[in-house]
């Protein structure tokens, strides 16, 4: 599904010259879990946006299911993000103001999709992030950080995307609630969702079954999971 070949990124400020990404590849298949890891500077997040067809990287090159991203035309990317890929943030980027279906149904507004065909994909991508229906009429800024998180995950799948991209979705959740949003997660990929899933903290890292380690720009290490959380591990035995 995924190909990267030889990724570099240098950011230029005057004659000095930043490697953000030194020469990256790997592969990711269809309805793997991987994690992405590294400390702040590592290149991780400057590997995600170049994943999600977000930014483009100085040389090399990204294919996803066969064509190389950077090639493609600006109306070609739109497409691409809408339908192969949901985007799950830290800060959950929700309107606050706005009820919880309304939220997820967003991404729909200006598809050729009646208000009825929004409102039945908003309830089911909700039900699949495990939400709770009781608070589907709930404004989002009545709801915890874990229920908060639910919703962009529903939101994230409303256009059915082969691929989840979660940036740091845990970073602003205590542990406990951390735990359900990547238990969630987990289940999406058992459902047949590819998740790759940026993050600095390894026990969350944990939860995939591949870990990617950034450092300086470049992989230090690749390898299949062994630590999945026991509760998790007896589940995919």
């Amino acid at each position: 599904m995924i190909s990267c070949k030889n990724l570099t990124k240098i950011y230029q400020n005057g004659d000095t010259k930043t490697f953000a990404l030194n020469n990256v590849s790997f592969e990711i298949s269809e309805g793997e879990f991987v994690s992405i890891i590294g400390p702040s500077g590592s290149g991780k997040s400057t590997l995600m946006h170049i994943l999600g067809a977000l930014d483009n990287p100085t040389s090399g090159e990204y294919f996803l299911d066969g064509r190389e991203v950077s090639k493609l035309n600006d109306d070609e990317l739109s497409e691409l993000r809408k339908n192969k890929i949901g985007f799950v943030f830290q800060s959950f980027n929700l309107l606050p103001r706005t009820t919880v279906l309304r939220n997820v149904m967003l991404p729909l507004l200006y598809t050729k999709t009646t208000n009825q065909e929004r409102l039945e994909r908003a309830k089911q991508c909700l039900h699949y992030a495990g939400m709770e229906e009781n608070k589907f009429q709930n404004l989002s800024n009545q709801l915890s950080g874990g229920q908060m998180q639910r919703v962009a995950i529903a939101r994230a799948l409303i256009n059915n995307p082969s691929i989840i991209l979660a940036d740091e979705p845990t970073g602003n959740l205590d542990t406990k609630t951390s735990r359900t949003v990547m238990e969630a997660l987990r289940e999406l990929n058992k459902k047949g969702h590819t998740i790759i899933l940026i993050t600095h903290e390894m026990d969350v890292a944990n939860y995939a079954n591949r870990i990617i380690f950034v450092r300086d720009g470049i992989i230090e290490k690749d390898e299949i999971n062994n630590h999945i959380p026991y509760n998790m591990q007896q589940e995919t035995k």
